[in-house]
């Protein structure tokens, strides 16, 4: 008897078990697909910045340094203009990298990582909700852009791969994940 309320209690411990990860799994179903319903406005995150402002052919440009190609655009402005929240984002991490120098990455809606880097000065501390237009750094020249023009390296990856952006050029696996933001900046208002 005693090992029959033993087996019976384990096999209730696994339904429940088996309920929550069923839930839990849920859960993240709803969470994902929430990401990709966030409205995502967009404005050119360098404030009065117009498309004259970068070369179109930057996107995906090589050869370009170390890593090959050019995974981004670089906005020209002066030094200090402000840099701004390309959409609504949380701003996830603010540092100092070798290549890029003073860095935001914020995750946006589309469950997208938006990359600003050379920046001058970063305006916000922590882990923050912006929304789009927010001031979040100054254009520089820090990292690898020491010594040249001041601009906003700016690039967007995708968490979830679009498998048809893909293609053979150098590194063209990567374009699944690297969006052109010259096409993501033409929505802008």
């Amino acid at each position: 008897r005693s090992t029959h309320c033993i087996s019976s209690a384990a096999s209730d411990v696994d339904k429940r078990q088996g309920l929550m990860m069923r839930w839990i799994l849920l859960g993240l179903c709803v969470v994902v697909l929430l990401g990709f319903v966030i409205p995502e406005p967009r404005t050119i995150p360098v404030d009065n910045a117009s498309p004259a402002d970068w070369n179109k052919d930057t996107f995906w440009y090589e050869p370009w340094g170390t890593s090959g190609v050019h995974k981004g655009i670089d906005i020209f402005a002066q030094k200090g203009t402000s840099v701004l929240s390309s959409t609504h984002q949380l701003i996830i991490y603010q540092g100092q990298k070798p290549k890029g120098g003073n860095i935001i990455l914020a995750l946006g809606p589309k469950w997208r990582l938006h990359y600003y880097a050379h920046l001058d000065s970063i305006e916000i501390d922590g882990i923050t909700l912006v929304s789009k237009g927010t001031k979040i750094g100054t254009v520089g020249s820090t990292g690898n852009a020491q010594g040249k023009a001041p601009h906003l390296h700016y690039s967007i990856v995708s968490l979830f791969p679009y498998f048809w952006l893909a293609d053979e050029s150098t590194q063209g696996a990567k374009k699944a994940y690297y969006l052109n933001p010259i096409s993501y900046l033409s929505a802008a208002d």
